[in-house]
């Protein structure tokens, strides 16, 4: 399946997204810029910016303020990257250097600070207060996701429970946000604000368990980050912990001691353990799972090429490989 076909729908919105981060990126002090520039320059998949627009333009909605809310949504994702990677102590990210490895710890967390606080600015600039209830309370829950995330580090008694609370947190809760805004943006009615309320978490929790299963069955030349990344963090994902649960003594016994180390000298043999214990096709099945259940929160949008977009991507969510 071809990604491009879900962004050519909205190709001329994204070009202006593009220049409105741009603009906004203008700082006085160049390392801001550079950082900042050099993060978003980056490119990825722009995913959360895409449902912002394909939701928004599904519901009747046009213009710039569409556009400012896209923008909007990506500096929050950027600025949770940035302190991420601080965080995991990350040197790669889609394929090149983190800005962390290249500047250290301290411009990162700090231009982190910053985009975050261009983001409240764009907010305001969109004068509606649905929509900043709703970004508000996303980047408070998605830093408890981090935090939740870190607490659990190197715990191996972490239940499958404690994982998806992490990723509804960590992850679902941005592209929760980029959909639910969205449609407080369009005026949509109540019954299609938690449709798609509903459809950004479930699209959110299948993208997140198909990152965690590429961590043990992607390439780092695709993936554009290093394979058994979680792995060297000592974070207890799906895979892992349902390995421990359903696999054989001796396959539990191994990924219980390398979640509590951490490192990854050993991963070649927890590839091989977290394969054959059957969990990354449990892990495939439930991103399947909630994949088709975010394809079912659509039926409350009008037919047409934005609803289609959001189906395919659902689609491409789950079959990519990086």
């Amino acid at each position: 399946m071809q990604p491009q076909a879900f962004y050519r729908v909205v190709a001329d919105d994204f070009t202006a997204v593009d220049g409105i981060i741009r603009k906004q990126l203008t700082s006085r002090v160049p390392l801001v810029e550079k950082i900042g520039d050099y993060i978003i320059s980056a490119g990825g998949k722009r995913l959360r910016p895409l449902l912002v627009l394909l939701c928004g333009k599904a519901l009747g909605r046009e213009g710039d303020d569409l556009r400012l809310l896209a923008a909007t949504i990506e500096f929050l994702h950027t600025a949770t990257l940035l302190h991420d990677d601080v965080v995991d102590m990350s040197g790669m990210r889609r394929g090149r250097s983190t800005a962390n490895a290249l500047w250290g710890n301290a411009p990162s967390v700090l231009v982190g600070d910053f985009l975050y606080s261009r983001s409240f600015e764009m907010m305001v600039e969109l004068g509606s207060l649905p929509v900043m209830r709703i970004l508000s309370r996303a980047t408070r829950v998605i830093a408890e996701g981090e935090v939740l995330q870190l607490s659990k580090v190197r715990d191996a008694s972490t239940t499958e429970e404690v994982y998806m609370e992490v990723i509804r947190g960590k992850t679902a809760m941005l592209f929760e946000a980029s959909t639910h805004s969205a449609a407080a943006l369009a005026d949509a009615s109540p019954e299609q604000a938690e449709a798609l309320r509903r459809f950004g978490d479930h699209l959110g929790v299948a993208f997140q368990l198909v990152d965690d299963l590429l961590d043990y069955r992607g390439d780092s030349e695709t993936l554009g980050k290093n394979v058994g990344d979680d792995l060297a963090e000592g974070k207890p994902t799906l895979p892992l912990i349902y390995t421990m649960r359903e696999g054989s003594a001796e396959q539990a016994a191994l990924v219980r001691k390398a979640i509590q180390q951490g490192g990854s000298e050993d991963l070649e043999s927890i590839r091989a353990a977290v394969e054959a214990s059957g969990s990354l096709d449990y892990t495939a099945n439930l991103a399947r799972d909630y994949a088709a259940q975010a394809i079912a929160c659509l039926d409350s949008l009008p037919a047409g090429p934005y609803r289609d977009a959001l189906v395919e991507l659902s689609q491409f969510a789950v079959a990519r490989t990086h």
